[in-house]
């Protein structure tokens, strides 16, 4: 009765019957050796009857529990009901096959009841309720212990997934009041915006259709809405806006969760860029250092001596860097006044990791 891992389904894996059935077999083997020690009848008979029937009990719990989960069924109720139906069953066929391969007639050691065979049936229940119980208990445990990881990674996910849908809005709603600003200041630009905010809202939508498909959002992709974005940005600012994007072509493909640089780019817009007569320049950068992925967002606008408060951007940003990893992951400010501001995620590298 071999080991018991924690997924859920990792005891159909051949290693893990063939272990149990050593498990029963040397079981098997011990039981003979207690009975020859106590008993007159010579140690190759008893290690028969011993392994024809011990291994019989085994086979009708392995293929019964097989059957019980296959139907949703297993428990420690069902569990013990298969054990008693399983050593009887085993002990009859095990008797009944030992008598027939030493010529004997197959029911002889029913004739009577007599107390060895009484003593033996006995002794196999009780350690097939034992050895069952054991063993479906580290079973069900592991089961109970996959089934709250999965709770907790799909509650995870539907958090992520309602964080970055409040994002989406909140960058439109911004967008949407820096083109009502330029309408008066500027009609044909504002036209000229009008026209970028439609192919950014496209391309963000494609994207948004392929995630909820299932498909991976890289940094790739990322860095593709956020080049939509500046530029849809470089309409308002006109030549004060300068940006430069640099992605590794082996980073490209990294999963991240949606958005997630967005609201720096905003932030540094707002607070780093705007602000400046002369405007700037804004660089986002990926690279990959001490076995973790590094994000940067910075600019050489204002600056400041502190952090911009807490507002909706980089409270989303640190709340989805803590759902998605703990303490694996963080956010990293650094400013100073008239020497522009660097925003800086660190994350884990995990190539299995999907937002």
């Amino acid at each position: 009765m071999g080991a018991v891992h924690t997924a859920p389904m990792s005891d159909h894996r051949p290693r893990s019957w063939v272990n149990r059935a050593l498990f029963a077999a040397v079981l098997n083997t011990l039981i003979a050796l207690a009975i020859t020690a106590s008993h007159a009848h010579p140690f190759g008979e008893n290690l028969l009857y011993a392994q024809l029937i011990g291994m019989g009990i085994w086979a009708g719990i392995e293929v019964g529990r097989r059957l019980l989960r296959a139907r949703g069924w297993l428990g420690l109720g069902s569990m013990a009901v298969l054990v008693v139906v399983a050593v009887f069953a085993g002990y009859g066929f095990g008797m009944a096959s030992g008598n027939l391969l030493l010529g004997r007639p197959a029911l002889n050691s029913l004739s009577g009841l007599p107390r060895s065979t009484v003593g033996f049936l006995l002794m196999s229940l009780a350690l097939g309720v034992f050895g069952t119980y054991f063993f479906t208990s580290r079973e069900l445990l592991a089961k109970a212990r996959f089934d709250q990881q999965e709770a907790l990674r799909q509650a995870s996910e539907a958090r992520l997934r309602l964080l970055e849908s409040q994002l989406e809005p909140h960058m439109l709603f911004n967008t949407l009041a820096n083109l009502r600003a330029l309408i008066a200041a500027d009609p044909p630009r504002a036209i000229q915006m009008l026209d970028r905010l439609n192919d950014f809202l496209r391309a963000t939508l494609a994207a948004s259709r392929t995630e909820a498909r299932g498909g991976r959002h890289t940094l790739r992709e990322e860095f593709a809405r956020l080049d939509d974005y500046l530029a849809l940005m470089a309409v308002r600012m006109g030549p004060r806006l300068q940006a430069q994007l640099d992605l590794p072509d082996t980073l490209a493909e990294r999963p991240v969760p949606a958005l997630l640089l967005q609201p720096l780019v905003e932030n540094a817009i707002r607070h780093g860029l705007e602000p400046s007569a002369r405007g700037g320049t804004l660089r986002v950068a990926a690279r990959e250092a001490g076995g973790a992925l590094h994000l940067s967002v910075s600019d050489d606008g204002v600056g400041s001596e502190a952090a911009p408060g807490e507002g909706f951007g980089l409270a989303q940003v640190r709340e989805r860097l803590q759902t998605l990893h703990g303490d694996a992951a963080r956010f990293e400010w650094r400013s100073a006044p008239g020497q522009g501001t660097q925003a800086e995620l660190v994350l884990p590298l995990t190539p299995e990791a999907r937002p």
